[in-house]
């Protein structure tokens, strides 16, 4: 699998628009623009509005989940996640685990710098 790091929203769309990746890792919290204004402005932009975007969160409480997922992204990730099986949960959320093992992903991750 390869992956694409982004530092910010605006760069994350750039890197989506000139590498087209499989699908989009994206934190809520992010400078700048957060993730679920950035997911909204890549749904604007055809060229990626196709691309399956799954946001990773801190924010649990009940309201924040709802409002997640109204945003119509593929899936929500919670923090703190298990770095050892954070590719299995989102294969398992794109329902790439029944692909066949040659298949070749790619994936672009944004989220705010550590």
């Amino acid at each position: 699998m390869e992956s694409s790091t982004a530092n910010s929203g605006a760069q994350g769309i750039e890197l989506a628009i000139s590498h087209q990746p499989d699908a989009i890792l994206m934190d809520v919290m992010m400078p700048g623009m957060d993730g679920p204004t950035t997911f909204r402005k890549m749904q604007q932009i055809s060229s990626i509005a196709h691309i399956p975007v799954l946001l990773l969160t801190a924010k649990v409480q009940g309201i924040d989940k709802r409002r997640f997922a109204d945003l119509g992204v593929a899936a929500i990730l919670f923090k703190p996640f298990d770095p050892l099986t954070l590719a299995e949960q989102i294969a398992e959320a794109l329902g790439w685990n029944a692909a066949p093992p040659s298949s070749h992903r790619t994936a672009s991750s944004t989220s705010a710098p550590k």
